[in-house]
């Protein structure tokens, strides 16, 4: 079985940077890191799911983003986000993850996204929100 493979989209660095601990840390492998919508185009193909915030570098949108992520690459989306209000049901995302996140939602959010399981209740309180 292959290792299941992140996207991180955050232009906030340190955020970026804690997000990749978490996964690498819990056995999955990130890809890239992107702060901009061409950035996470060019490194979606192979991965099997994405971290995306709402907000871009680039003035793009994470549900923009979304939509094409989810559309074009086949990538299951996960927002990480302290703004939930932006996000619509038709972008295709998964579901989303607020911020200040814990690691628990974190790997809760990357695993439905890549088995479709959670792995407690305790991160759907609140904290890992489903979109579907």
């Amino acid at each position: 079985m292959s290792i299941p493979t992140a996207l991180i989209v955050e232009d906030e660095i340190f955020v970026a940077l804690d997000l990749e601990r978490i996964l690498t840390d819990a056995g999955y492998a990130v890809k890239a890191i992107a702060a901009d919508k061409l950035g996470a185009l060019d490194a979606a193909e192979n991965c099997n799911f994405a971290l995306v915030d709402i907000n871009l570098r680039d003035g793009a949108t994470g549900p923009e983003l979304a939509q094409t992520l989810s559309e074009q690459y086949g990538l299951k989306v996960v927002f990480v986000t302290a703004n939930p209000s932006q996000i619509s049901h038709s972008t295709g995302a998964l579901g989303y993850v607020r911020k200040p996140f814990s690691e628990s939602a974190i790997l809760c959010a990357a695993a439905a996204a890549t088995t479709g399981e959670t792995l407690n209740q305790e991160a759907l309180s609140g904290d890992f929100v489903l979109l579907a």
